[in-house]
């Protein structure tokens, strides 16, 4: 099976999402696909840095409610734009071997957690079930036009599941990991960071962010998401090309932190799927709360 997801020259190919309708070295336990009851598994994000604008992408978001974001989000459902750059969407970053200036193949978010310090993607990124782990990648949140106005942060330990380590389970196509400090600050500590949704069901108004590989900005779309099947999510955005794979869905938008809720990551199923237009995601369920769990413990 060929994907659409990116590939990256000089590695190995690599089959390789921000606000919302108001809406890793190790492997874990195989635990079932949770049911059907809502949970947040992490405590409340950290409030962004500022200066890079409000949700809205146009000033400090002053006098937009979730009524009013909602409102705005629906009339541009399906509809795939370049992403602006909001405090929502910088916390999404395009993921490069060695540096900024490396291959481009994937894209990764901010996630909270108790160091401060970790990143959810899709695990087809960070590692290959036949080579191991992908050495030399950095994570650089932001990225636009060849700046990185975030840093560029070293990927120090990856943590996928056993399922995908030993056979490329594409209901566990999810890692986490752990990035290095700099400057003596953590990740979360400059951006913010937004919480991890398991359980939430199959139909959840996200908006979904990531790089695809040819392009030097973000794109974003808002859409609903739908079944594919009772381990994996699908989305109908155009043009989510090579590149995008890992990309965060994010719902359930906090105007007073700006951050959301990510629920699921451009992967899975077909690694994300083969054509520009439908993507896909493992189900966010109790094996991915384990994943977490063994990530940030």
């Amino acid at each position: 099976m060929t994907t659409r997801r990116g590939t990256a020259a000089g590695v190995p190919a690599v089959a390789l999402t921000v606000a919302l309708a108001l809406a890793a070295t190790g492997c874990t336990t195989a635990a079932g696909p949770g049911g059907g009851v809502p949970t947040v598994t992490s405590a409340p994000a950290t409030a962004a840095a500022s200066g890079s604008g409000g949700a809205t992408g146009s000033g400090d978001g002053h006098g937009w409610n979730r009524q009013r974001f909602k409102g705005a989000v629906g009339r541009h459902t399906g509809v795939t734009r370049t992403a602006k750059p909001t405090v929502l969407n910088g916390l999404v970053g395009a993921v490069f071997t060695r540096n900024a200036d490396g291959d481009h193949f994937c894209t990764a978010s901010v996630v909270d957690s108790a160091g401060l310090n970790l990143i959810v993607t899709a695990a087809h990124c960070v590692w290959d079930p036949k080579l191991g782990r992908r050495s030399d990648l950095v994570f650089v949140p932001g990225y636009r036009d060849g700046e990185t106005p975030s840093g560029v942060w070293p990927l120090l330990a990856v943590t996928v599941d056993d399922g995908w380590k030993d056979h490329a389970d594409p209901d566990m196509d999810v890692a986490f990991a752990v990035v290095q400090a700099q400057n003596g600050r953590q990740v979360q500590q400059v951006l913010g960071a937004n919480r991890l949704g398991v359980n939430r069901g199959y139909r959840l108004p996200v908006k979904v962010t990531g790089y695809p590989g040819s392009s030097d900005v973000p794109i974003t779309c808002s859409n609903t998401t739908s079944e594919q099947s009772p381990t994996q999510l699908r989305i109908d955005c155009p043009d989510y090309t090579g590149g995008t794979s890992g990309s965060p869905w994010v719902t359930d938008f906090d105007p007073a932190t700006r951050t959301g809720t990510v629920v699921g990551v451009i992967g899975g199923y077909q690694e994300g799927g083969d054509t520009p237009d439908t993507s896909y995601s493992s189900y966010f369920g109790d094996r991915v709360q384990a994943l977490y769990d063994r990530a940030t413990g």
